[in-house]
């Protein structure tokens, strides 16, 4: 019984050999190469979707000024206007605080306010990942007039 247990023993001790360790790895990184670029476009995608929600969201908040206090706010008194009374005219008469603090868009950059606005009557958007206008993929502009 000795025999077998001290045989069982120095196989245990033994560990893997170079080529069991180089085919462990080759397996992991061809897993990683299959699966890593499909993780990081999901992480796009989920910033582009928080953008689009939080363009709807201030968009909500702007048409509440705008029911309010019969106007948007002005280019001038910007997003800015959703969470401390204009002190520009037009001053609202009808202000209430419409959001606790303005959001940053996903890629860190606050959202753009244009009053007119290029596609609607006011516009809120973000320039993307990159922070220029223009671009596609995840450099895309993320608008109020998008679905």
């Amino acid at each position: 019984m000795k025999k077998i247990s001290s045989s069982l023993l120095r196989r245990l001790q033994r560990g893997f050999t170079l080529i069991e360790l180089m085919v462990v790895l080759l397996i992991i990184g061809v897993l990683a190469a299959l699966i890593v670029p499909n993780v990081l476009d999901r992480a796009d995608d989920a910033r582009v979707t928080a953008a689009k929600t939080d363009v709807a969201n201030l968009m909500q908040a702007l048409k509440l000024y705008r029911l309010d206090n019969m106007r948007y706010p002005t280019a001038e008194q910007g997003l800015q206007a959703l969470l401390v009374k204009p002190t520009t005219p037009p001053i609202p008469n009808n202000w209430k605080n419409y959001l606790d603090k303005l959001p940053q868009d996903p890629w860190g950059q606050p959202y753009i306010y244009l009053n007119p606005g290029i596609q609607g009557e006011v516009d809120v958007m973000s320039y993307g990942a990159d922070g220029q206008a223009g671009g596609e993929g995840r450099d895309a502009d993320v608008g109020s007039w998008q679905p």
